[in-house]
């Protein structure tokens, strides 16, 4: 049973950070620009939307509290066996890095809202397949039917249960929190930062009709300036596609409201 909850409260966080390098990583003959080398790519918190500034964590039931975690250092094994145990031990092994799974989750979800983001550092393997693309020249653009290539993934996340995965949230929050500590802000609060990044990607664009692509140089841009200059985190749903995005977002925003009335 302790084992479900923990599998449960990291796949309430992959949910929303770790799918993001599932969709943003390089592919095919147009890659987006590439990651920081660093997992902070700016100092201190990227500027998103933050009212309240403080999002109080989710309290674990009395139950759950009763019983130990793991320490942060040695907490991947009991994760990656109970994900192996719910997703199937082929899946777990050719998706999930089984190295500082948590302190991952936390480094990836921090860097949504900025430019890029230490892909080395993703919670997942790089996942294969080609950017699909249509036209060329000034009518190049992202091929609708690239957007078949996320299906699964945002149907997975559709089922995601909000509330079950919040409450377990919470039992395994301090090892989050503990991560995001180190990771750099003694004094923040991983719940906060959580909530904020959901937040910035609900507020991310939703154009109409295909998205056009440029090749400057050698890495294709966004032929819209002002889609090129945004965060990495929505250009995750810019890339899936205005289908996927929407549900993602409908997913994110039942998620936010479980976090926050749990909090």
């Amino acid at each position: 049973m302790e084992t479900n909850r923990m599998v449960l409260a990291a796949a309430a966080v992959v949910a929303i950070s770790a799918t993001a390098w599932y969709f943003l990583r390089p592919s095919g003959p147009a890659p987006v620009p590439p990651p920081a080398p660093v997992a902070r790519v700016a100092p201190g918190p990227a500027p998103v939307p933050a009212k309240p500034e403080h999002y109080p964590a989710p309290a674990a039931g009395e139950e759950a509290q009763a019983k130990p975690l793991p320490a942060l250092d040695e907490s991947d094994g009991v994760l990656l066996a109970a994900l192996a145990a719910v997703i199937g031990r082929e899946a777990a092994g050719r998706f999930l890095v089984p190295e500082r799974l948590v302190r991952n989750i936390v480094v990836t979800v921090d860097n949504l809202p900025r430019k890029s983001f230490a892909m080395r550092l993703s919670p997942l393997t790089p996942v294969g397949g080609l950017l699909a693309t249509t036209g060329r020249d000034e009518s190049l653009a992202i091929a609708p039917e690239n957007a078949a290539r996320y299906a699964p993934w945002v149907a997975l996340l559709e089922k995601v249960d909000a509330k079950r995965l919040v409450a377990v949230y919470a039992r395994a929050y301090p090892l989050f929190q503990q991560a995001y500590v180190e990771l750099g802000y003694p004094d923040g609060h991983f719940n906060t930062r959580l909530v904020q990044v959901i937040d910035h990607l609900l507020a991310a664009p939703e154009p109409d009709g295909p998205l056009r692509l440029v090749v400057p140089h050698v890495l294709a841009e966004y032929a819209d300036p002002k889609l090129e200059a945004e965060s990495a985190g929505r250009k995750v749903l810019l890339r899936m596609g205005r289908a996927n995005a929407a549900k993602v977002k409908a997913k994110l925003a039942e998620l936010r409201r479980a976090l926050v009335d749990a909090g």
